[in-house]
């Protein structure tokens, strides 16, 4: 715990854990700009975009647009809050340690586990999209193989470094970045020709409003789009845990993170318009990809063939991301305690190869879901409104802690050359709207489901940390950081 207690705040670490850790192998920095903005860039655009935005587009109509703009205009705060926090102390190796040292030991637990198994979710989602996706590509193959197979190449992937990890997300992101960008100008071509589709309706932008205006569902509508939204943006925070494997972060962080509201102007917003600008908004199936659709109507049977391969490699992207930010976390967990301590040892490569099994196990549970589910977009829209309560846990989990770190901190806050926008006010905003958030997946069936698992989810770690805060390491943490709070809090009175 001290290890990542700020200097500023005037606490030297004498605990035997932090001895210990000093003494082992740490995680290499061996991530460049190039990896940590395609890494920012691959976490913005995901599965959920590529696989979602058609479901999304038919529940809330043109309004989607809004519903996009304002979940990233909320997480643009997160992220700026994340990035304050974590190089106000760059010991912190994640946000689940500076949850840990901001807001208790028990904080570090529930963030760092439950951030596990929303990546495991979303690697569950990811083999379920990948599947459905082969199965197109080569229809009739067993859906046994692909989600067997990927767990595989994942752990090839993940296993020889993490230089190796960030090269291939470089490749994976640099795939779905082109494909963005092609549909983009493809469209623009189809709106520049008057393209008219087999039904009759020509491209132009004003298929946007023309059709019951902005918001053809009313406000009902609109508050039921934001359910599969959410989940498109997660894994933005993925930057977060690779802090302690990114060379130079006081420069490449901000970068990355002070890039997202261009991103997402041009890969969600840009890509949104255009494709309800081609294709009549009533006329776009939410049970399929609207980039499939949307190539395969301009006659670009080959192009619609490519973009399958393209959401292929963006659920690819998004587990092999997953896995990477699972095996960290659960090697930063077992260095803390609260994990079995052979998950916090590296391998000669400074990869935390146990970790990484361990996690790479749990992706299996793809092969259940595929052969109980209805549709693979029944089974698509269950974990992913699983993965999204857990989300936006652990988005809140952060702004607590900034809220925490303003309060405990203010010095650090006052010399940071990174201020959060609106610090005093956004943090409450921002938790506001996640509430609403919850209250949005309550209000269909298909999304309901989540807020019941994910209390069970909850009561469960609860039960976990009672038993293992009575360890003496654990015991020993928490002593310690009621003592470092009350140091704090009388340097501050003074």
């Amino acid at each position: 715990m001290s290890e990542r207690t700020t200097a500023a705040a005037g606490a030297t670490s004498t605990a035997p854990a932090a001895q210990i850790r000093s003494e082992e192998p740490h995680l290499a920095r061996s991530l460049s700009r190039r990896h940590i903005q395609m890494l920012a860039i691959g976490g913005t655009i995901g599965t959920g975009l590529f696989m979602g935005a058609g479901k999304t587009i038919s529940l809330a109509g043109p309004s989607v647009i809004f519903v996009y703009m304002i979940i990233g205009f909320m997480l643009f705060f997160v992220m700026r809050a994340m990035g304050e926090i974590l190089l106000s102390n760059l010991n912190y190796k994640s946000f689940s340690d500076f949850a840990g040292d901001l807001l208790g030991p028990w904080a570090s637990f529930f963030t760092g586990w439950s951030y596990w198994a929303f990546w495991v979710v979303t690697g569950v989602a990811d083999i379920v999209a990948i599947s459905g996706y082969v199965n197109v590509l080569a229809p009739g193959t067993p859906l046994w193989i692909p989600a067997l197979l990927t767990p595989v190449v994942l752990i090839v992937l993940n296993l020889p470094s993490v230089k190796a990890f960030g090269e291939a997300e470089f490749w994976f992101a640099l795939v779905k970045v082109l494909a963005i960008l092609a549909l983009i100008a493809t469209g623009l071509v189809m709106i520049a020709t008057h393209f008219t589709s087999p039904s009759g309706a020509v491209a132009g932008f004003e298929n946007i409003w023309n059709d019951g205006g902005m918001f053809p569902h009313g406000v009902a509508g609109f508050v039921l789009g934001f359910q599969i939204a959410i989940f498109a943006f997660a894994g933005i925070e993925l930057v977060g845990t690779a802090a302690a494997e990114t060379k130079d972060p006081e420069s490449n962080l901000p970068r990355a993170i002070n890039t997202i509201p261009l991103r997402l102007l041009l890969f969600y917003v840009g890509a949104l318009v255009i494709i309800m600008a081609v294709n009549p908004w009533r006329t776009i199936d939410p049970g399929s990809s609207p980039f499939i659709g949307m190539f395969t109507l301009a006659g670009l049977g080959i192009a619609a063939i490519v973009i399958n391969l393209v959401v292929l490699t963006s659920a690819a992207s998004s587990a092999n991301s997953g896995i990477y930010s699972t095996s960290r976390m659960v090697y930063g967990l077992a260095q803390d305690g609260n994990a079995p301590k052979k998950f916090g040892k590296l391998s000669s490569r400074m990869v935390p190869r146990n970790a990484l099994l361990f996690s790479c196990i749990f992706l299996l549970a793809g092969l259940v879901l595929l052969y109980s589910g209805d549709s693979f977009m029944g089974a698509f829209t269950l974990v992913t409104s699983v993965a999204s309560v857990l989300t936006m846990f652990v988005w809140s989990i952060i702004m607590v802690s900034y809220i925490a770190f303003l309060r405990r901190r203010p010095q650090l806050h006052a010399a940071s050359k990174y201020k959060m926008p609106g610090a005093r006010v956004m943090p409450w905003v921002v938790l506001g709207f996640f509430a609403f958030m919850l209250w949005a997946l309550g209000q269909a069936e298909d999304t309901r489901l989540a807020l019941i698992v994910a209390p069970l989810w909850f009561l469960g770690l609860g039960a976990a940390w009672y038993f293992n805060r009575q360890a003496p390491l654990q015991q020993a943490r928490i002593a310690e950081w009621k003592a470092e709070a009350r140091a704090e809090k009388a340097a501050l009175a003074n």
